[in-house]
């Protein structure tokens, strides 16, 4: 029987580690398309935003026009203008490429990196740290076991080194693990001795912590498991040693009293038994379906699956049409789901036949039982109620063993417990592909500062707090100061024009006066000269033309006239009038000149202080209009998809690789103003609105693609018919404005929503069996399900004979 399980063994962990390698094939093949990459394209004008996006297919309206996402967005004078922004996408026919979610969060939109950061922290802190202390034990025994002089240790761990190597490292120049865990990982060396290294020497050295921390679940737990069935250094089993391990002889080994002994081994073996009991229930049940096992493997063995195992066998991967990837997803699906079910049924036929020939006393715990069976069948209460009777099976497991109890299952640890290690084939892993343990991981998402953590509370807090922003432009208190020196300019203007004025016009109504008195002045000193003339022009007259008595009366006017000298007066008269009026003038003159000497001052005030306004009136919008980014998270998280509290009630990041958004990228040069900040993010208000709004995409296999064809953009007066889903804001399920007023500056832009649909029909058996990219069966493995099977029918009627001779 023994020999019998040792070769069944070795073959099934040979046919289930090659199902789990991490091996690339063909993924899920459909014809219907999918959003496979985007990219934002934006610039001053519609030609450069569109060249950008070379390669890609840009998001069109019904008349098939590119969709600006930034329409009508920008600020006005002082701001930096218009930006067009052009959504672009790639198509795919895969699904395991395809974006299932396109995602919006702006810039005060409620997210941390610190608190990313700090759970991350508290993550390596509390999870990873205390996993590889505890784990490297199981890395020491492999060591030690591929250097033993022991050659079925030897054998085994170099079985184990050949599996692992399937499994690359970039960090260490695509080495593959096997051999790297052979040295001492950068944590057991420590910083300073790694750090003295040459770079080409820190290549031999893995770090353990980076690995268990980023590499993908698959690998990560492969590499686990392959470590643990290499550790235990010893020559025999875990079960073979458990004879001598009972609980009597763990209280006799502490050499202290009955009661005070009791107290010191549960100290040292009740944590591991209670981890053993958390695999209870689930192992338990697998053995009470031993009957309904028996029966599957009756039937499975009547499976005819030659005609798909030739179809695979068969298959070029290089010239295949569409029909034949779908004939070799949905044969390979089927041989891996019949696999699946012999390996089941036939590790519960397996561990329960073979617990029942592993004699464990369970009188000295007052329980009923012989076997392991027995005590394996107990109910978990029974168990619960007397833990120490576990405390002889952790004994007698070997530190590496009991460092990945968290790892492992009971049935794995039974089916360790039962090879004989001479079953290991050295060669099983010939035709098996190096694949990196980072395969499928972003590891983007470990460096400090690119994740932002988002949160319904995080989200609600900054919504409100973006309420209560006003945002409006207002004047500073200096640019009102010149504002009011411009009214009074004004004002002093306004006043020396209408004091000029006045002046001018006293000036004029009495100019007009003192002229005529002028005038009638002049005319009367005219008069008297002209009689005066006239009286000399008739007493000078030789002509006879006047009388004796007239040129008397002449010589009498002129006499009388000068004796009276009234000329003299009347010049006089005229003098001082003219005198008087050229005072007058002289006076008002000066006023009015003072008055347009205030008037041009004021005219020059006027035009220096608006110019000044002016100025910094538009300094003034223009730092209204300039935003200090902060930088864009390159990834996105909502706290509730990635977290959960460990044993201590602290709050941890866990492994959810789907959860994590990561962020458009876009054609924004070095020398740009915000690269610094931004780098490649793209900002779908072209980097000129109130905030950044970037835009995230997500790749989930549990959820619905993005159907290609199904892009369509909305002015928001009605919702498109037929659509449920677009680009919405992070914690909303809405579609969302891309011109949100709390983004962009013109609030009267127009209302922009992206609407898409998915994919709403359930994935194909086949596809589901290829996405995780793992090749399920391989040539060698084939043949290794026939010796199972054969086997499976040995034992299964072997027992069927022992029990009819019973």
């Amino acid at each position: 029987m023994k020999r019998l399980l040792t070769i069944i063994i070795a073959l099934l962990l040979t046919v289930l580690t090659a199902a789990t390698l991490p091996v690339q094939v063909f993924a899920d093949s459909t014809s219907e398309k999918y959003i496979s990459e985007i990219r934002v394209g934006m610039g001053k004008k519609a030609s450069e935003a569109e060249s950008s996006l070379s390669g890609y297919e840009i998001l069109r309206d019904d008349d098939g026009k590119p969709v600006d996402l930034n329409k009508n967005a920008g600020g006005g004078t002082g701001s930096k203008g218009q930006k067009v922004v052009y959504l672009g996408y790639k198509k795919t026919s895969e699904k395991s490429e395809a974006i299932t979610d396109l995602a919006v969060m702006n810039m005060k939109g409620g997210y941390k990196t610190d608190d990313y950061d700090a759970l991350m922290n508290t993550y390596m802190k509390s999870q990873i740290i205390p996993f590889v202390d505890s784990f490297l034990a199981a890395i020491k025994e492999y060591r030690e076991n591929y250097n033993s002089s022991n050659p079925a240790n030897k054998k085994r761990a170099e079985y184990i080194c050949n599996a692992l190597n399937s499994m690359t490292d970039d960090d260490c120049g695509g080495a593959g693990l096997g051999d790297l865990l052979l040295n001492e990982t950068k944590y057991e060396m420590g910083d300073a001795a790694y750090n003295a290294l040459s770079a080409s020497e820190k290549k031999k050295h893995a770090d353990i912590v980076t690995i268990v921390a980023q590499a993908n679940g698959r690998a990560t737990l492969m590499m686990e498991n392959l470590l643990l069935k290499a550790a235990d250094s010893n020559d025999t089993t875990w079960t073979e040693r458990l004879s001598d391990n009972t609980y009597e002889d763990l209280l006799d080994e502490t050499g202290l009293s009955y009661s005070k002994a009791k107290r010191e081994v549960a100290k040292i073996y009740d944590d591991d038994a209670a981890r053993l009991l958390e695999m209870w229930d689930a192992f338990k049940a697998q053995l009470d379906g031993y009957d309904n096992a028996i029966a599957k493997l009756e039937e499975l063995k009547n499976v005819d699956l030659s005609e798909e195992k030739a179809i695979v066998e068969n298959f070029d991967f290089t010239n295949a049409t569409d029909e034949q990837i779908e004939a070799y997803a949905e044969a390979s699906a089927k041989i891996s789901t019949n696999s699946e079910m012999y390996f089941s049924a036939f590790n519960v036929v397996l561990c329960k036949e073979y617990l029942e020939t592993v004699e464990y006393d369970l009188s000295e715990f007052d329980l009923d039982g012989e076997t392991l069976l027995d005590l394996f069948t107990l109910d978990y209460e029974t168990v619960a109620e007397s833990p120490e009777c576990l405390y002889p099976v952790v004994a007698s497991l070997s530190a590496g063993q009991r460092s990945g109890l968290d790892l492992t299952t009971l049935q794995d640890l039974v089916i360790l417990g039962m090879v004989d290690f001479e079953g290991y084939k050295n060669d099983a892993y010939d035709n098996l592909q190096p694949c990196s343990i980072y395969e499928g991981v972003d590891r983007g998402i470990y460096e400090k500062g690119s994740v932002g953590l988002t949160s319904d509370a995080l989200r609600d807090d900054a919504l409100s707090r973006m309420a209560e922003e006003t945002d409006g432009f207002k004047l500073g208190a200096i640019t009102y100061a010149s504002i009011s020196l411009l009214g009074a300019a004004a004002i002093g203007l306004g006043v020396s024009l209408a004091v000029r004025n006045a002046v001018n016009k006293a000036l004029n109504s009495q100019l007009e006066a003192h002229l005529n008195k002028v005038w009638q002045l002049t005319d009367a000193l005219e008069t008297t000269r002209a009689s005066r003339n006239y009286a000399i022009q008739i007493a000078q007259d030789q002509t006879n033309a006047f009388t004796y008595a007239q040129r008397r009366a002449a010589i009498q006017t002129y006499t009388k006239i000068e004796n009276s000298g009234i000329i003299s007066e009347q010049e006089a008269a005229v003098k001082t009038a003219q005198s008087q009026d050229e005072q007058l003038i002289n006076s008002y003159k000066s006023r009015s000149t003072m008055c347009s000497k205030l008037a041009v001052g004021f005219t020059v005030a006027i035009i220096v202080i608006t110019a000044i306004s002016l100025w910094m009136t538009f300094r003034e919008m223009q730092n209204y209009y300039k935003v200090d980014f902060t930088p864009a998270p390159q990834y996105m998280v909502d706290e509730k998809d990635i977290t959960a509290f460990n044993s201590k009630g602290e709050k941890i990041v866990i492994k959810n690789q789907a959860a994590y958004y990561k962020a458009a990228q876009c054609n924004r040069k070095t020398d740009a103003e915000y690269f610094n900040v931004l780098a490649y993010v793209a900002d779908l208000n072209g980097d000129v609105g109130r905030q950044w709004l970037a835009l995230y995409a997500e790749r989930n296999e549990k959820n619905e693609p993005i159907l290609a064809g199904s892009f369509k953009v909305s002015n928001g007066e009605s919702i498109p018919g037929g659509y449920e889903k677009g680009i919405h804001m992070f914690g909303s399920a809405a579609v969302e404005n891309l011109n949100n007023p709390l983004y962009v500056w013109n609030e009267s832009a127009p209302m922009i929503f992206v609407y898409y649909k998915v994919e709403k029909t359930e994935a194909s058996t086949a596809g589901t069996s290829f996405k995780g990219g793992s090749l399920a069966m391989s040539g060698f493995a084939g043949a290794a399900i026939g010796a199972i099977v054969t086997a499976i029918g040995m034992t299964t009627s072997r027992k069927k004979k022992e029990k009819a001779d019973a």
